[in-house]
């Protein structure tokens, strides 16, 4: 799959929306780097800020193999802050991806867009996505500029976004599932693990990019252990039967 003009090709990221600025920290987002992923997910509110700051210490300069999205909210004086604020704590002239990351009550969301295009316009900004949005809101959105990510909650237990997923394969957009690892374990899960030597979380995961090749899950940890496990669900194929024993 595609993000703009990157090519993805290991479709599990890292979410960080835990991420404090430790030592540790910043050892594991080179890690994970490292260890091939493409997508690392932030945002300027996680850890009041320093998700984002970990992350800058960790790559500066923002390697190429790997996309750094953020998200910022609010009015547009608020939004404008917020991403020369996200800028300096990723220590980087230009973010990757920049997610508008809640729609707000009290602003149309053409006009919060219209802020973050400024900044697209400027170089400050490569490409754009949307969080927690139906098919309207996307559409709306795509009518002021291009929408390259939509990053929405969904799982096995919550799929009230399917007629979105739908939408963005059709489309060409990614999806981006947060907390993707949420919901109820099933007899079904544990057979499916037992069959492939898997773990519960590397079966959702697998169940997740089964769904559709536009999809990317973003699961959280703090634990490189967990990081390459979830890795490694990219080489669980599950076959229609098995994916239909799930859903």
């Amino acid at each position: 799959m595609k993000i703009g003009e990157f090519e993805i090709t290991n479709r599990v990221g890292l979410g960080t929306n835990r991420l404090t600025n430790a030592p540790a920290n910043v050892e594991l987002i080179r890690e994970a780097v490292a260890a091939g992923v493409q997508m690392i997910d932030t945002a300027h509110v996680y850890a009041g800020g320093q998700s984002e700051e970990t992350i800058g210490t960790a790559l500066h300069p923002l390697p190429d193999t790997c996309i750094v999205a953020t998200k910022g909210r609010g009015r547009p004086e608020v939004l404008r802050a917020e991403i020369e604020e996200s800028l300096r704590r990723l220590r980087t002239d230009v973010i990757d991806l920049y997610y508008l990351h809640r729609v707000d009550p009290e602003t149309p969301i053409e006009t919060s867009l219209g802020v973050i295009k400024e900044h697209v316009d400027r170089g400050r900004i490569r490409h754009v996505g949307v969080s927690e949005v139906g098919v309207e809101q996307i559409e709306r959105a795509r009518r002021v500029l291009p929408i390259v990510a939509v990053q929405n909650h969904y799982n096995l237990s919550e799929r009230k976004h399917d007629d979105v997923i739908d939408y963005c394969e059709r489309e060409g957009i990614a999806f981006v599932p947060f907390f993707p690892l949420r919901g109820e374990r099933s007899p079904a899960m544990a057979r499916l693990g037992r069959r492939h030597r898997a773990t519960s979380r590397q079966v959702m995961l697998a169940w997740l990019l089964k769904r559709s090749p536009v999809v990317l899950p973003i699961p959280g940890t703090l634990s490189l252990e967990h990081l390459k496990e979830n890795l490694a669900a990219g080489r669980i194929d599950l076959d229609e039967e098995e994916f239909a024993s799930l859903r």
